[in-house]
C-alpha cells in the first residue's frame, strides 16, 4: 500500500471509531501503527500523520461549508 492508501485507511478508521480518534489526538504515531498493524520507519510515519491531519482538516472544512450552504 502506498502512503495515500495508508492515509485514506486511517482517516476512515478515525471517522468510524471514536477510540482510534481519541488515540490519534493523544498519540498520532501510535494510532497510525495500531490501525495499520505495522511499524513504519520514522520518515514514512511522519508523512502519514501529516497527511491524515491535512485530510481531516480538509474534510472538516468541507463539512462546515456544506452546512453553511444549507442555511442559504
Amino acid at each position: 500500500m502506498d502512503i495515500k492508501g495508508y492515509i485514506n485507511k486511517i482517516v476512515d478508521k478515525i471517522k468510524n471509531d471514536p477510540e482510534v480518534a481519541t488515540l490519534f489526538k493523544k498519540d498520532p504515531i501510535k494510532a497510525v501503527e495500531k490501525v495499520l498493524g505495522i511499524d513504519l520507519p520514522d520518515g514514512i510515519v511522519d508523512k502519514v500523520v501529516d497527511g491524515v491531519k491535512a485530510k481531516l482538516d480538509i474534510d472538516n472544512a468541507s463539512d462546515a461549508l456544506g452546512k453553511l450552504k444549507k442555511l442559504f
